[in-house]
Parts: C-alpha cells; structure tokens; sequence
C-alpha cells in the first residue's frame, strides 16, 4: 500500500522534506568520523555534570513518551493485532502522532550519545551497531511520523520508551562516577531486555503480514527486516560481551 505524507504532521519541525535529517545524518558521520582524529592530542573531557543531567533528562523523556503511547492507546481502544492509523484531527488522534514526533525528536537528541563518547575517548564504545542503530532510526521514525503517526507503530515507540527509562538509567548512575559500578551488575539484563523487546516487535509485526490488516505491508515488512537485522547485531554483541568475554 502506496502511503501519502500525513497532512497533520507535515507542517512539523524536521518532517516535511527529508532533507535536514539527511543533512544531520551526514553531519553525524562527519563527527564520527574525524572526533577521533580532531581530540587525539586533546585531553578527555570527563563532562560528569552534562551526563548526568542529559541522561536524567532522557530517562524522563522516556518516561514521558512511554505514558502517551500507552495512555493514549488505551483511550483510543488500540488493538495489538491491527491498529490502522487514525488520520483524523480528533483530540487522541492528533495527541499519538504528537508522541510520535516526539518519539522521533528524541532520535535526534540520541546523536549526542555518540558526541559524548567521542569527546570522552571512548572511541572503542563507538561501534558498528551503535552508528548503525543511531543513524537508521532517525531515518526510520522520520518517514514514520511523515506517513504513518500512529497506528502499529505505536507499539514500537511504547516498547522503545520503555526499554530507554532503564537504558538511560543505567547511564545516569554509571555517570557518577566509578564508586557506582558494584551497583550496576544488571548491564547484561540491560541487552536481554534489549533482545526481548526486538522479539516482541518482529512478531508485532510479521503477524499483519499473514493477515488481512490496513496498516502499509510496507513499513511491516520494512520494520520486519530491521529489526531482524539488529536482532543478529545484538545477538553478535552479547556473545562478544557476556559469553566470550567471559571464556
């Protein structure tokens, strides 16, 4: 199904043309690729203070968007087998694709994940999966929000909240300092969490796919495959880091 770009979100910073995120996305790799070089004879920045507050605040973004997605699905009587998009300007319609955008803002803000590490020379935490996952999801949740606001992606947006008020709150204590660390053995439950909810959403789906549904085949099979994708990434990781790590 051939979807058309959502009147109610166009107008909206950053979603009618892709042309800023494309720009963002190359200045992003840009970063990545020449930080390293640029702070090489530089000392690290510890930046305790701005980690703290920054993954405070993301962890009460996640918490935010986490509480619309679910909210606003309850009210509006969302079904987790099928869900097509409610393009109406009524007031729970016009308040999921705000979270939406939301959700996809938050994208944007992620980047600076990667600044962080780069400025604190922590290059060896500036992966594959980690550019990867970053520089795709701003893509994704950009023509997310352009055509489908709502709908089955919602699931995905509420799951990913969800997971990112533990991710963050991880970050937020590792952030202070090394006297944390002993309080922080559940890192591995961290990425198993991770993995579970990648489950949760290929299953999500790949169920609309096999049945007669009005949401685009499209972005299903779109999502389907990526999430695959970072499925076998984060499978690779664990491997690296839990299991071989410890052999």
């Amino acid at each position: 199904v051939f979807c058309f770009s959502d009147p109610r979100t166009d107008p909206w910073p950053l979603v009618h043309s892709p042309l800023p995120v494309t720009l963002l996305f190359a200045f992003y790799l840009f970063v990545v690729a020449l930080g390293p070089f640029y702070m090489r004879k530089r000392k690290l920045l510890k930046l305790r203070g701005l980690l703290i507050v920054y993954n405070l605040s993301m962890m009460t973004l996640s918490s935010y968007m986490f509480y619309e997605f679910l909210v606003t699905s309850i009210l509006d009587n969302y079904s987790y087998l099928c869900q097509p998009v409610d393009y109406s300007r009524s007031e729970l319609g016009m308040r999921m694709a705000s979270v939406c955008w939301w959700f996809f803002f938050s994208k944007v803000i992620e980047l600076l994940d990667t600044v962080f590490f780069i400025l604190r020379k922590k290059q060896e935490q500036v992966t594959f999966l980690h550019v990867y996952h970053h520089g795709t999801m701003l893509f994704n949740w950009w023509s997310g929000v352009k055509y489908v606001p709502g709908g089955q992606a919602f699931f995905i947006g509420m799951l990913n909240s969800f997971v990112h008020i533990f991710m963050y709150g991880y970050y937020a204590l590792a952030s202070l300092g090394p006297q944390m660390h002993r309080y922080l053995w559940w890192k591995r439950y961290l990425t198993i969490m991770q993995l579970c909810q990648f489950v949760a959403i290929a299953a999500h789906s790949s169920y609309n796919l096999f049945t007669e549904c009005s949401f685009p085949d499209g972005f299903n099979t779109a999502v389907f495959l990526y999430v695959l994708s970072l499925i076998a990434l984060f499978l690779h990781f664990y491997y690296q880091t839990y299991t071989r790590g410890k052999q």
